[in-house]
């Protein structure tokens, strides 16, 4: 064992762990390797990752694991290591700064530091010998080893710099907008520059690579149903029906791959992560609300039937991630060959090699990714079989190879349980349930819900924000915050449990304490009390994630109407008000912001249910697909909650339909209550 090792090998991470054994003298983030740079005057090496990255494995192996190279950076440099997903306030500081010096950001994220943690240089991927148009790592090390001892006043200038340019990008919604952005027409403008994006042939938005993009594809659904509008439903349609048609889903085991490296959907980057799968779930449920297409279920069953055999804790928590590699190879373990799966399916061989595109040349690097080119339905008539002969032929195909394909060597399992990738996929559940009425959805849920409010809550309704091994780590950041309330929310709208609405205000006022900027709206990324980032950042932007406050501002504007809260309402408008010239002209990075501003504008739908079956009437509102509601429901009227309180009791079940808690006559059946949404 290196004598190095014993500083990450204590960590919990699964990132750091892979790094334990390195060469490089690595120190996890902490005060000690900052003051060591102090004491012996050196550059800091703050070197980001996570345990998923195909390319910090690729350097890891190529650089990090070369003894002249570790002595390099161990001689001239006080090196640290940061797993992205514990650190994401780190990560996000020194992104921030590699994008303003290259224009571009990644993973790893390599990054020098002065040893009062201020950037001066930085990049991503470096490859050993000079290529693709970037020098090598030992180049770069030593350039900055050059630069540091020979040239320490541009250094320090360059440092500084940069440290200006993270304190001024928070400056962000300091200034109050009125361009009367509460109007309809900013909504059409958001749409049109959407579908100015949107990819007609294949679906999504942009060019290759291609992500998921969740928001849009929501945000397109809300605005067909209520401007009933056939081209956003047609475009969200096509983007969702062609990732589940593609490589990027796991036709074999579920679950959806990080992002496409092609316009087809066809290869993805292998890596599975949490989020993504939560964010598709969520999004696949109200399509299929919106549809009935049963294709739409089956692919949420098969999400969360993997997210269960693969990711899921005893407790009821969720894992962050899969490897995209094994075996050192990335994508080893979901490809085929030809003759593989000849020999697995034997006489179904030849319809379902056809059905998922599998040839003897294979379609991605001489092996075949599983994807299909026609509906059911579609292939069924053309060889005159049945769908549902079809049907069980593709199923029972299907186990076959899943039951293979366990014998592998599988990805490595980024064990670390993240409180808000968990409160995504908590939400995820409470939404497949909604579309599905599965009642495991709702089990599944409740005890998620259950562990996250037992393994991360601290005193004084603080929360952590990662957990391992019976031990929560890190303060939680705004996400975490945000997440949870969002999903305490939809869990108590599909169960009836008003408790969760009660938990929801509580860490909704815990955010406004901790969170606050006196001199804007918005929300910083970390919590007031913590002292050892460089800069208290405010995240904005939808991401792979959506924007912490984005997520917030929706929060406030949902308990506000729960509790009859009016400034929390206030505050939401506000913070939509700060970004308003932006919304609406970049919709693809602020997709939870506009469907915000789009509810702002549209109203909530407010729907109160009462009566001895509200349980079964609950269940039957929630199935169907409206957009903009939220829903509470009880026996009784009750206090103090403003849908439920002053009605009077009854015996029979009433469903209402209000707006800023001015209601229509009550209703009796789900048949009445449809018809009652549809009057204008």
């Amino acid at each position: 064992m290196h004598p190095y090792t014993n500083r990450l090998i204590s960590e919990t991470s699964p990132y750091l762990l892979q790094h334990a054994h390195n060469p490089v003298d690595w120190y996890p983030w902490s005060e000690e390797a900052f003051e060591k740079a102090k004491k012996e005057d050196k550059p800091v090496l703050v070197s980001i990752g996570y345990a998923a990255c195909h390319w910090c494995h690729v350097m890891e192996r190529e650089s990090f694991e070369d003894p002249e190279v570790a002595a390099i950076m161990n001689e001239h440099f006080i090196n640290i290591k940061v797993d992205r997903e514990e650190r994401p306030d780190v990560d996000h500081i020194y992104m921030d700064a590699v994008q303003a010096i290259t224009g571009s950001g990644g993973w790893p994220l390599n990054v020098f530091l002065t040893p009062d943690r201020k950037p001066f240089y930085g990049g991503t991927y470096f490859p050993p010998q000079k290529a693709f148009n970037r020098p090598s790592w030992k180049d770069i090390l030593f350039f900055i080893t050059d630069a540091y001892k020979n040239r320490k006043q541009e250094v320090v200038e360059q440092a500084d710099n940069l440290t200006d340019h993270l304190h001024n990008s928070n400056a962000f919604g300091l200034s109050v907008h009125t361009n009367n952005v509460f109007d309809v027409s900013k909504i059409d403008e958001a749409f049109k520059n959407i579908m100015k994006t949107a990819d007609r042939e294949w679906g999504g938005f942009g060019k290759a690579p291609k992500f998921p993009q969740t928001f849009a594809i929501s945000f397109l659904l809300h605005y067909a149903d209520i401007k009933e509008n056939q081209e956003a439903s047609n475009q969200a349609l096509l983007s969702i029906d062609k990732m589940i048609e593609g490589g990027i889903y796991d036709q074999v085991g579920g679950g959806f791959a990080r992002y496409s490296t092609d316009a087809e959907w066809l290869a993805p980057h292998f890596e599975k992560m949490l989020y993504d799968n939560a964010l598709l779930v969520s999004t696949l449920a109200e399509t299929y609300q919106f549809t009935q297409n049963e294709v739409y279920k089956q692919v949420i069953e098969e999400t969360l039937a993997f997210a269960e055999r693969e990711l899921m804790h005893e407790r009821g928590g969720f894992y962050s991630a899969l490897d995209a590699d094994s075996e050192g190879e990335e994508g080893k373990f979901y490809v085929w060959d030809y003759e593989e799966v000849k020999d697995i399916l034997r006489e179904d061989f030849e319809i379902f090699s056809e059905y998922f595109d599998i040839t003897p040349k294979g379609n991605w690097e001489h092996k075949n990714i599983l994807r299909t080119r026609k509906s059911l339905k579609q292939f069924a008539e053309e060889k005159r079989m049945g769908e549902q002969e079809l049907g069980l032929l593709i199923k029972t195909g299907k186990e076959k190879l899943l039951a293979q394909r366990s014998k592998r060597i599988r990805p490595g399992l980024d064990d670390k349980i993240i409180l808000g990738w968990n409160a995504l996929m908590n939400t995820a559940y409470s939404k497949a349930y909604a579309a599905t009425t599965n009642a495991h959805y709702k089990e599944v849920a409740e005890k998620n819900m259950q562990f996250l409010l037992w393994a991360y809550e601290g005193d004084n309704n603080l929360l952590n924000h990662t957990w391992k091994n019976g031990q929560a780590k890190y303060p939680a950041f705004l996400d975490d915050y945000a997440y949870l309330i969002s999903a305490l929310i939809e869990l108590a709208q599909v169960t009836g449990n008003h408790e969760y609405f009660n938990k929801a205000k509580v860490f909704c006022e815990t955010v406004i304490d901790n969170f606050s900027d006196n001199e804007s709206p918005l929300f910083f990324y970390t919590h007031k009390g913590q002292k050892d980032i460089l800069v208290r950042k405010k995240e904005l932007y939808d991401g792979a994630t959506p924007s912490g406050n984005a997520v917030m501002a929706y929060n406030l504007y949902r308990l506000s109407i729960l509790f009859d809260i009016r400034e929390w309402r206030n505050r939401s408008e506000e913070m939509v008000n700060a970004l308003a010239n932006v919304i609406t002209k970049y919709p693809a990075s602020f997709g939870v912001w506009l469907s915000l501003l789009f509810e702002m504008i549209d109203g909530t739908k407010e729907i109160a249910i009462l009566g001895k079956d509200w349980v079964k009437t609950l269940q039957e509102v929630n199935r169907i697909h409206i957009s903009h509601k939220l829903v509470q429901a009880a026996e009784n009227p009750l206090p103090p909650y403003p849908l439920l309180d002053g009605k009077p009791e009854t015996t029979e079940n009433r469903i209402y339909l209000c707006e800023n808690y001015a209601c229509r006559q009550p209703v009796n059946t789900l048949h009445e209550f449809v018809s009652l949404l549809q009057r204008k």
